[in-house]
Formats: structure tokens, sequence, C-alpha cells
């Protein structure tokens, strides 16, 4: 049986991210979607609030669970006994940084596998900061979140406006 990895911030999942699980969820029997933390970020969502997202949003696919995980994703890798990681890009930069992490990890794990799923249409240019963007300026991100997960992203910008005490 396969198992392959979806490692991400997912702060918050978007559809972009979905299409990659989508794909992966087609190639492997069994897809974990990893909610992870990078310390250079800071999040809009706590961790806990990221995988519900998650879970929501790939909710329709029966082979793919959600974790969360603290750690680093070559310890997880050999954890879950992973075939491969899956990761997305939409461009040059993206692909060009995949390819960096994907050499660095094979250095420190030799049975380390990167596979990259070009991300392609309507989500190709589709990234968590345009949603974060848009809930700072109090928009809604129809159509880039899945709906399911929606009114959870939504709770986030209403508690932002009763913060500012705006209504």
């Amino acid at each position: 049986m396969s198992l392959a990895i979806v490692p991400g911030s997912f702060d918050p999942m978007t559809m972009g991210h979905l299409d990659i699980v989508r794909k992966a969820a087609a190639r492997y029997d069994e897809v974990v979607v990893a909610v992870m933390i990078n310390p250079a970020k800071r999040y809009l969502f706590d961790m806990e609030t990221r995988a519900e997202i998650a879970k929501r949003t790939v909710s329709e696919l029966s082979n793919v669970r959600v974790i969360c995980e603290r750690g680093m994703l070559i310890d997880l890798f050999d954890k879950l006994g992973a075939d491969t990681v899956c990761k997305g890009w939409r461009n040059d930069a993206d692909y060009n940084y995949e390819i960096r992490m994907a050499d660095w990890n094979r250095e420190h794990n030799p049975r380390f596998r990167t596979e990259l799923i070009r991300s392609r249409g309507e989500f190709s240019e589709l990234s968590s900061t345009e949603v974060r963007e848009m809930l700072a300026k109090g928009e809604i991100p129809e159509g880039l979140v899945h709906t399911s997960a929606l009114p959870l992203v939504l709770q986030k910008l209403d508690y932002e406006k009763r913060e500012r005490h705006e209504f």
C-alpha cells in the first residue's frame, strides 16, 4: 500500500491545495495531509483550526486523512513509513524552492522522495496569503476555500472585526 504526505502550513487550506491533494489521492493508496509549523511564519489561524479547515476541505476524499505535526518533515516521513512527499508548485519561484527543499531532505534522509505536482488552471496563482489579505480587508474568500470550510474561515473574520470593534 502506497502512502504520500502532503505537508504545509495551510493557513488556511485553499482550493489550490485541494487540487494538489486530489491529484495525490488519485496516485497513492493513502494520503496524509500534514498541517505543520514553519517557525519563520506568523499564522492567522492556530494549528488546530488549520487542521479542522483542512479536514473539512478534504472530507470528500476517502483515502485522505489530516494530522497535525510539530516536528520535522524528514522525521514524519519515516514515522509514517511514507513512500513520497507531494508538494505543489505554481511558478518558477515555487519550483526552485521546492527543488532546494527536496535536495536538503534527501541529503538528510536518503530514503526521502519528493514528487512535485504542478498547479494548473483556475487555482494556479491562488495562495493562502491571498485569502488572508482578503480577510484582512473584510472580504469573503468565496471560491478560494472549500464551501464546507468557509464558515470556519469566516469565524476568524468576525473575530477580527470584534477585536477592532467594527460592525
